[in-house]
């Protein structure tokens, strides 16, 4: 007699196997299953739901809309991993047994591992296994071994095994940083306030340029959102800004504040967690998982940097957690803020239309000018002086003149990487990732080179995999040669870089930051980690290296993201005393996402990006879908994707657009070859209604579990 409720993480027999799952439902077993069919459940991991009944409602919300099974939304929202711990261990099949007593089936590995499991039928642990997993999988696949999974729970019942937290009051002094408002900020803050005092929900868009003092606005709207007994949520893009942004929030508000991110390690973020739940804390800052913290009825939720990709998952449960936080805030009855200097244009567009309310901040605070900008054409700067150098004579220029003046500079190039590829000059191949259609990136460093996509590595070749000949090129440039050009010209500056390869390992990025904050470095190079959200005043100048990287990528938001990514790294300039000043890089000046982001001019770039998405029916005047199927046979994706196209054929609906099928703009991508469809509709229950026809179809044509993958609101299309 097992006292169990909705919401509480139970042990339940699966097989030979023990699992953990949630209790989303307790009522009386469905007519017509028969009672031995039901198993008794094994224990409970807590005395009290580990979900409240808010998150199972959100939980179904989710899984409804991206069409995600409610069971990966619900580990996506709980953190609470140390208590459990899952075994695998590799035993010998019946055919297995076949194979090893037939010597002409097996090789000589396969034998000797055939021979190892034969003689330990309770199986083997991974573990012993850790340098044979390539040859299971293989032998798995022929059916003659099979992975039995199992849960092991800690003695713990309460699952309670994260290290003790100790709960301060959440009572205290709020200081107000003794900041004198703007007048746009106050008329901000005092638009943001009448939405609280209504006590109903309410999305509001607070678009302004960078360094108009959103924070600010940000840290006096919690105060009135505490004020009135409500906690609140504020999620930032990046872990690299989380620290900086959590150490800004703690200096105002102290212990009231916790931190959740996946760069904590688990029992860190397990104990974040249960504060945040026990109500040692009222205010909650992290990235897109921070979504999911268990606070009680917040009254404030923000989003910062709203327009930013990386709130939205592109693993399974597909959720975007901006518009999950929006949907949290309706069902807590909250006031939700969406903040930007480069607003999404469907943002942007729900505030134009009245679905959100506009605050805008167009200046910048103590009436401080935006950067002067220059662009420079490429093209011009070949022509001029015969060198196909990144580094213009301009910006060559205005960094040594920072650097006589004791001035910091950025230098951004977003591509990571010494050199964009190799290619063999005498057959014209590049050498590609041995898992996805597409060339490696040259990685001086660690001398290897690397697929970004899947992690695929290989040693720095001295002979093209392809025909042996030695002629190979190195072709591009990353941040990686930024840096090293930048040490060339300027060998007495202090220079470092900034991206995912520099910032490998627990606090490097912070302390990278730090060093910069600080004015232990003189110029900080490097990708789009150094783009937003850092406000260091010695920051006098910012160089934009191939401002129009992005605009070849086969994607309909490229000149939203150029733009964007443009008009934030050039915000980070001048944000002190000393004037900005901005060097834009490109090929293509006449772009025109390249000429609103020199002028910082979003509506110039809003009302253009407008006129083509209505002309080619994108959002906001379409719900949009990416449906993917892919197999690692060529010939089955091939299959798959012929019997898909016939099915929407026949459920072809008013207001439905289907293009394709199509190769995937990465054909082949970790092992698996991929055709993609693209979905329009008028209506989002017209597009929710097709692809669940395709789900259905799928299941009833027994696609394999993983052929089709149904991405709601793509922010991709790679």
């Amino acid at each position: 007699n097992i006292h169990v409720v909705a919401g509480m993480r139970v042990v339940v027999p699966f097989g030979a196997r023990r699992l953990v799952g949630v209790v989303i439902r307790c009522g009386v077993a469905a007519d017509g299953l028969s009672p031995a069919a039901i198993k008794p459940l094994v224990r409970t991991l807590e005395d009290e739901p580990a979900i409240s009944e808010e998150f199972l409602r959100l939980s179904r919300w989710i899984a409804d809309y991206y069409l995600a099974p409610q069971g990966e939304v619900l580990a996506a929202m709980l953190p609470l991993e140390s208590a459990v711990q899952r075994k695998t261990r590799w035993t010998l099949t019946a055919a297995g047994e076949q194979a090893l007593a037939d010597e002409s089936r097996t090789g000589a590995d396969e034998k000797r591992l055939l021979q190892r499991l034969s003689k330990r039928r309770g199986g083997i642990r991974r573990e012993s296994l850790r340098n044979s997993l390539a040859l299971l999988e293989r032998l798995r696949k022929k059916g003659w071994v099979r992975a039995e999974v199992s849960v092991a729970v800690s003695a713990d019942t309460t699952g309670n095994a994260a290290p003790a937290v100790a709960v301060p009051s959440v009572a205290g002094t709020i200081s107000n940083g003794g900041f004198t408002l703007t007048r746009e900020q106050e008329e901000a803050l005092a638009r943001i306030g009448d939405q609280m005092e209504t006590g109903r929900f309410g999305v509001l868009l607070l678009h302004g340029v960078t360094g108009s003092g959103k924070t600010e606005v940000y840290l006096r709207a919690i105060e009135r959102s505490l004020g009135r007994g409500r906690p609140a949520l504020m999620l930032v893009p990046e872990i690299s800004l989380t620290p900086a942004m959590a150490g800004l929030f703690t200096a105002r508000f102290g212990s009231r504040v916790a931190m959740l991110h996946s760069g904590l390690a688990g029992r860190e973020r397990e104990a974040q967690w249960r504060r945040v739940r026990e109500g040692a804390c009222d205010i909650v800052i992290g990235t897109r998982s921070a979504v999911f913290a268990p606070l009680t009825r917040p009254g404030l939720v923000i989003v910062d940097e709203e327009h930013d990709a990386s709130y939205k998952q592109e693993e399974a449960p597909r959720y975007n957690g901006r518009d999950v936080a929006i949907v949290r805030g309706q069902q807590a009855h909250a006031t939700v803020i969406l903040g930007s200097a480069t607003p999404a244009v469907e943002t942007r567009y729900h505030a134009e239309t009245g679905k959100y309310q506009l605050l805008e901040l167009e200046s910048r605070v103590l009436e401080r000018p935006l950067p002067a900008t220059e662009v420079v054409d490429m093209r011009q700067e070949f022509a001029e002086t015969g060198r196909s150098s990144f580094l213009s004579r301009a910006l060559l220029d205005a960094i040594a003149r920072r650097l006589e003046r004791e001035e910091q500079v950025l230098v951004l190039l977003n591509r990571r990487g010494y050199s964009a590829f190799v290619l063999c000059r005498k057959c014209g191949k590049a050498i590609e990732c041995g898992n996805c259609s597409i060339a490696l990136t040259h990685h001086r460093r660690s001398a290897r080179l690397l697929c970004h996509y899947c992690g695929f590595a290989l040693p720095v070749p001295r002979l093209c995999p392809q025909c042996s000949s030695e002629h190979l090129q190195f072709v591009g440039e990353g941040s990686e040669k930024v840096e090293d050009a930048l040490h060339q010209h300027f060998p007495q500056a202090r220079i470092g870089r900034l991206d995912r390869d520099a910032a490998r390992g627990r606090g490097r990025a912070e302390a990278i930051l730090a060093a910069f904050q600080q004015h232990e470095l003189d110029i900080l190079a490097g990708t789009q980690m150094i783009a937003k959200g850092h406000d260091i005043h010695r920051v006098t100048l910012v160089g934009v290296i191939s401002a129009d990287i992005g605009l070849a990528r086969p994607d309909f938001r490229s000149a939203e993201r150029t733009f964007q990514l443009v008009t934030q790294v050039a915000g980070r300039a001048g944000r002190g005393e000393r004037e900005g000043e901005v060097i834009i890089q490109t090929y293509y000046p006449e772009h025109y996402a390249i000429r609103a982001a020199a002028a910082q001019d979003y509506a110039q770039f809003y009302r253009q990006e407008l006129r083509f998405r209505e002309l080619m029916h994108y959002p906001p005047f379409t719900a949009l879908a990416n449906v993917v199927v892919r197999s690692a046979s060529a010939e089955a994706a091939a299959k798959l994707t012929g019997m898909l196209a016939r099915h929407l054929e026949t459920v072809r609906a008013a207001g439905l657009r289907v293009l394709g099928p199509a190769a995937a703009p990465i054909p082949r991508l970790k092992r698996s070859y991929r055709y993609h469809f693209l979905l329009k509709a008028a209506s989002r229950n017209v597009l929710r209604k097709t692809l669940r026809s395709c789900r259905e179809f799928a299941a009833r044509q027994k696609f394999p579990p993983a052929a089709l993958l149904v991405d709601i609101d793509p922010q991709s299309l790679l």
